[in-house]
């Protein structure tokens, strides 16, 4: 079950640093649904002045399905809720760009009896079920784009506090004086019509994803975006972690809609919610 559970001090950061951007990016760039209008006879998406294809634009907000079977006990009697995510797997294997997949990350032998625990133990132990930020890529793709000519803004909506991305893209360094944090200190590049985002500089108490998929401090996430012949989002990442895993791991494309619904403040999230979650060890936590 891909929760994203924590302050409003981040949304109202994002909105002051991004009050002149918001305005730059509607006057010069469309929304995605403008991108659909824009399209040559080819099919050609709408590019910015410097020749890239235009990703910016307001995008669909979704969340996975649970992993499995949830179950809970009524009145003395099994309930159970099944979840078939084959249909989505299949559509989702021919994503027009998307690099190979694995079902799971593969752990060094001295790290998978952690992961078998948290996972059996997700509603007790994940972090985002107590308010802690999801991290990236654990959050998934952004909510709105926003695509400057020299970086380039992701925005999302999520309770643990709305966070935001600022992506240099012009060839400046890394930060020196970055602390470690959740999503990590980030740079973009284009390869060709996709979007690359190469982040590090982690800490290490969040999850990349559900399941228990712990992570170290060393871990490199490369995120690709790109926009589909039907001009779609499409968004997939591929976690390395030379600590924990034994080889990078790539989890499956995601195609996004465009959707221009007005991005909303999340509500409040309240560490006691925590308890009251239904996951993959198939209890209510009280």
């Amino acid at each position: 079950m891909k929760l994203h559970l924590g302050t409003r001090a981040a949304a109202l950061a994002a909105a002051a640093l991004l009050s002149a951007s918001l305005a730059y990016s509607q006057e010069k760039t469309p929304s995605a649904t403008a991108v659909n209008a824009k399209t040559s006879v080819a099919g050609e998406a709408h590019r910015t002045a410097d020749g890239h294809p235009d990703l910016s634009g307001t995008w669909t907000f979704g969340i996975d399905l649970p992993p499995g079977d949830l179950q809970k006990v009524v009145d003395g009697k099994v309930i159970r809720v099944h979840y078939d995510q084959s249909a989505r797997h299949q559509a989702s294997h021919n994503v027009p760009g998307a690099l190979p997949w694995e079902p799971t990350p593969s752990y060094r032998p001295e790290f998978q009896e952690k992961v078998k625990y948290l996972e059996a133990n997700e509603s007790k132990v994940d972090p985002v079920f107590y308010c802690d930020k999801p991290g990236t890529p654990r959050i998934g793709s952004p909510r709105k784009i926003i695509q400057l000519p020299t970086e380039t803004i992701f925005l999302y909506e999520d309770i643990s506090g709305d966070p935001y991305r600022v992506i240099p893209t012009d060839g400046r360094p890394r930060r020196a004086d970055a602390n470690p944090s959740a999503y990590g200190d980030s740079i973009g590049h284009w390869e060709k019509d996709v979007f690359v985002v190469e982040t590090t500089n982690f800490v290490d108490d969040t999850w990349f994803g559900e399941n228990g998929y712990m992570h170290s401090d060393k871990m490199r996430v490369i995120e690709r975006l790109w926009l589909t012949p039907d001009h779609n989002l499409a968004y997939q990442a591929t976690v390395e972690d030379p600590v924990v895993l034994t080889k990078p791991w790539t989890n499956l494309a995601r195609v996004i809609p465009p959707n221009n619904d007005p991005i909303e403040e999340s509500p409040t999230c309240k560490e006691d919610d925590g308890h009251r979650l239904l996951n993959l060890d198939h209890h209510l936590q009280r």
